[in-house]
């Protein structure tokens, strides 16, 4: 699960988190929430927030280069491993602006949470609080009260999505098993 930064999710998004410098030029090694660290690239500037709060000015990448599921990045404004030292555990935040439209049959997950989610049935199962990866796939937590279940995010379950609610169709057993609760 990414971590928890103190930031405005009204403007921002949380892609990634700084892991550690990479050589002596200033580089760092940026963790890809989504998996797709090249996606990174496209963004015209990112923002670093530290676990504190505390934002900083825009960064531009100069350069960068893929290695599994990081992003070895330059930022405009690091130039030695000491800079790049100091921004270890920090979150890196695009502009929700800057964000690219989504094509046809696409969404971005983060516009799922807060939504009502309903079983085919018509059962209301709570609301998505919020929305995380276990490796294998993006997992919805649902809220209600002190019940919670963890739903794949996969076409074959998630039958309709909208800007008012999410309408599961849960395979068997698959609510009793995520539920945090015995019903």
């Amino acid at each position: 699960m990414a971590d928890d930064f103190p930031y405005s999710s009204e403007l921002y998004l949380l892609i990634g988190k700084i892991v550690e410098p990479h050589g002596l030029k200033g580089e760092v090694l940026i963790f890809s929430f989504s998996g797709q660290p090249k996606n990174i690239q496209q963004y015209p500037q990112l923002f670093l927030v530290s676990p504190s709060g505390k934002l900083s000015p825009p960064h531009t990448i100069e350069k960068s280069r893929i290695k599994g599921k990081t992003l070895i990045a330059r930022l405009n404004s690091i130039s030695d491993r000491n800079q790049a030292e100091t921004l270890i555990g920090m979150g890196v935040l695009v502009s929700k602006e800057d964000l690219p439209q989504p094509g046809e049959n696409e969404f971005y997950l983060y516009r799922m949470e807060g939504l009502p989610v309903f079983t085919i049935e018509g059962r209301k199962l709570g609301t998505v609080a919020h929305i995380f990866s276990n490796g294998a796939q993006d997992l919805l937590v649902v809220q209600d009260g002190e019940n919670e279940y963890m739903i794949p995010v996969l076409d074959s379950i998630i039958k309709v999505h909208d800007s008012e609610k999410i309408v599961i169709d849960a395979p068997p057993g698959l609510l009793e098993i995520n539920s945090s609760t015995s019903d």
